[in-house]
């Protein structure tokens, strides 16, 4: 629902819209399995399948929906919006089917398909089209590449730490939307600080993990 409301808002190039639908169908994947276990579905409904559901939404609102936005506001050049878009699609159905895309120690195993995440920086930062198809090139081969990625509300290890800083840098994302265009500078960089982190806390786990398996 929340996802065929963020491509209407595109379509209406309502952008404030577009991202904040973006951020309830992030929020409710956060608390769905939560509230799944909750309230008992598989004792419920026993041939119900939560964690397919799961996938087929994830893939709808963390990659559908990103790439129609993409493809409106033209992020990437016009001749090689086709290839972009070729490109999520098809590295993230790749990636969604791989039955370890999320390890027994939950983590994810290769770049998350976190395409909503990385077309709203590339729309903030408005960065050159050149820049973010070289971008969109890269987190596609990362797909591929078996980095564990930190799953903040699955994570054993400093559960509490990343999930408050997931939280945290949300907030700061919220207050960005709220003031855009006219946000402050200082708050996108406060809130591509957590993505440094993300990305710098993933490399360092899976690089321990290595060494130690060797």
């Amino acid at each position: 629902m929340w996802g065929v409301l963020a491509v209407l808002a595109i379509q209406k190039q309502v952008w404030m819209a577009v991202f904040a639908w973006m951020s309830i169908a992030i929020f409710v994947d956060a608390f769905d399995g939560i509230l799944a276990r909750r309230f008992r579905v598989k004792e419920v409904l026993p041939n119900f399948d939560g964690a397919l559901l799961d996938n087929i939404l994830d893939y709808f609102n963390y990659v559908i929906v990103p790439v129609f936005f993409m493809y409106e506001v033209e992020l990437v050049p016009v001749t090689m919006v086709i290839i972009a878009s070729s490109a999520v699609l098809l590295s993230s159905a790749y990636q969604f089917c791989q039955t370890d895309a999320k390890t027994d120690d939950h983590y994810f195993k290769g770049f998350p398909s976190y395409w909503n995440v990385t077309v709203l920086y590339m729309f903030i930062l408005g960065l050159n089209q050149w820049i973010n198809f070289a971008l969109i090139v890269l987190f596609c081969i990362l797909v591929f590449v078996p980095i564990k990625y930190i799953y903040p509300s699955q994570a054993m290890k400093n559960k509490r730490l990343n999930l408050w800083l997931s939280i945290a840098w949300g907030m700061v994302c919220i207050a960005i939307l709220a003031q855009f265009p006219h946000h402050p500078l200082w708050l996108v960089w406060l809130s591509l600080a957590y993505v440094i982190y993300y990305f710098g806390y993933s490399f360092y786990i899976t690089i321990r993990q290595s060494s130690k398996c060797s």
